[in-house]
């Protein structure tokens, strides 16, 4: 390995207890929960308190953003360098719900930069698993007025307005920011964001934690950034091919694709101009770069960095979703 190269990088999770959380993480993916309830699992994270470390090569114990201000451009693309400097623009994880998360919605780049001083919350869901009869909760089931909206929020009735959709290993959401959503229990799936911990709840069940609070809920912030418009282009419909790049999500924030690859796949990333993540959503794969060689199994994400141009997935059956911007 050349002593001054970026490498193919892993990282430390970053597990998350949740009133909501359930033990799939653990018992799926392997993770090293010690909780409860561990709802979220934050694979590569660049948010201020919850910065990700790197578990693997000579830069094991050294975290992203401080590899990120001393590589740079080489770790992230120049255009992404250039557009978000030293933050690294993504939030990838891992979420089991055992029991419903809240009803919520995210702000867009302008109210969360003027409120927040942060980016939006753009993000996408990809079904690993689910329990029978799962469902997550998209947009409403009907046109919505924010009289009638505040009518249902007020008498806490949102949940006849919502629309509920059945879900299936495999189903894949875009959940563009101001659309209201929830994921329901008994779904374990991976969510590719931006950069923002920034969440509006608006109904969260009546329930109370273990001293009797309830969680706070945003009313007034929602009501100014949410979509009323009932539409339902959040499904992401594609025709899966065996050892070729389908097409997800395409957005000015992210690129999604998925990759089900049952032999030896040479993937090139020539011409993109960025990191690329990797997270395995089924199977296990061996990785191979001209830096260094690792395995990905189920449960697991990886980081190539943008000097990285080309990698060899080797593999006799895995799932991996693809993402760059």
């Amino acid at each position: 390995m050349n002593k001054g190269a970026l490498y193919i990088l892993k990282f430390k999770p970053i597990l998350k207890e949740k009133i909501w959380g359930g033990d799939k993480l653990k018992d799926v993916f392997g993770k090293e929960s010690s909780g409860p309830a561990t709802g979220e699992s934050w694979e590569i994270s660049d948010v201020e308190e919850d910065q990700s470390v790197i578990q693997n090569g000579r830069f094991s114990g050294k975290t992203l953003k401080a590899l990120l201000i001393d590589y740079k451009e080489k770790l992230v693309g120049e255009k992404n360098f250039k557009r978000f400097g030293t933050k690294f623009p993504l939030l990838i994880k891992f979420i089991d719900a055992k029991e419903d998360l809240s009803v919520q919605l995210h702000p867009g780049d302008e109210i969360a930069k003027q409120k927040h001083n942060s980016l939006g919350k753009t993000e996408m869901w990809y079904v690993v698993q689910s329990d029978n009869d799962a469902n997550i909760i998209v947009g409403f089931n009907q046109e919505v007025t924010p009289e009638l909206y505040q009518k249902h929020v007020a008498e806490k009735s949102i949940k006849d307005i919502l629309h509920y959709e059945p879900v299936d290993a495999g189903d894949t959401f875009f959940i563009y920011s101001g659309l209201i959503h929830a994921i329901g229990k008994g779904v374990l799936l991976a969510e590719i964001q931006q950069t923002s911990d920034i969440t509006y709840r608006v109904y969260d069940w009546d329930r109370t934690d273990a001293n009797g609070n309830h969680r706070e809920l945003h009313q007034q912030d929602a009501l100014e950034a949410i979509d009323f418009k009932s539409n339902s282009d959040y499904k992401i419909t594609y025709n899966l091919k065996k050892n070729q790049i389908t097409d997800l999500v395409s957005c000015p924030h992210f690129i999604t694709n998925i990759i089900e690859a049952d032999h030896e796949m040479v993937l090139s990333h020539v011409g993109l101009d960025s990191f690329v993540v990797y997270m395995c959503v089924e199977g296990q794969a061996m990785i191979e770069s001209e830096e260094n060689t690792m395995d990905i199994a189920l449960g697991e994400t990886i980081l190539v960095p943008a000097s990285i141009k080309q990698i060899k997935v080797i593999s006799k059956g895995v799932k991996l979703l693809q993402t760059y911007i």
